[in-house]
């Protein structure tokens, strides 16, 4: 998860365990496109593109998509270079109020880098893509499994 901002990839890292760096993530709209990038550094490592508002999605869907649960894989090491934490963590978002929701073609091209691995999971085809706008709220997790017991 590449941001670029350094207090929210500190807190994401340390409470939820998110493996978050600082990179360059733009979005935009160019007339009739979502254009979506991502540099690390100087090098483009991403360009996604998406039909901008292309079809309307259903607000109750697009509701139930943020709704379902997320899960992630916190691994923090101990001083020594063993595992600390490694646990399966469970979290949701919470307060989410969708403003707007869309389907379109999309297209993804990724760029591989030393230190932004983002193309060595290669994209065989885009599925679906949509593009939701909504207030929401990243809420606190709960372990559901710890690994290291």
């Amino acid at each position: 998860m590449f941001l670029n901002d350094h207090p929210p990839i500190a807190a994401g890292r340390e409470l939820w365990g998110f493996p978050k760096k600082l990179g360059s993530p733009t979005l935009r709209a160019e007339t009739d496109t979502l254009i979506g990038t991502l540099d690390y550094g100087p090098v483009r490592v991403a360009t996604g593109t998406m039909g901008y508002k292309h079809h309307a999605m259903d607000i109750v869907r697009a509701k139930g998509a943020f709704s379902a649960p997320n899960f992630l894989l916190k691994i923090i090491p101990h001083v020594d270079g063993s595992p600390r934490i490694c646990e399966l963590v469970e979290y949701y978002m919470e307060d989410i109020q969708v403003k707007g929701a869309w389907t379109g073609p999309a297209a993804l091209s990724l760029t591989p880098h030393a230190l932004a691995p983002v193309a060595e999971l290669p994209v065989l085809e885009v599925v679906a893509a949509t593009h939701s706008v909504a207030d929401l709220t990243l809420g606190l997790g709960k372990v559901v499994h710890d690994y290291l017991r």
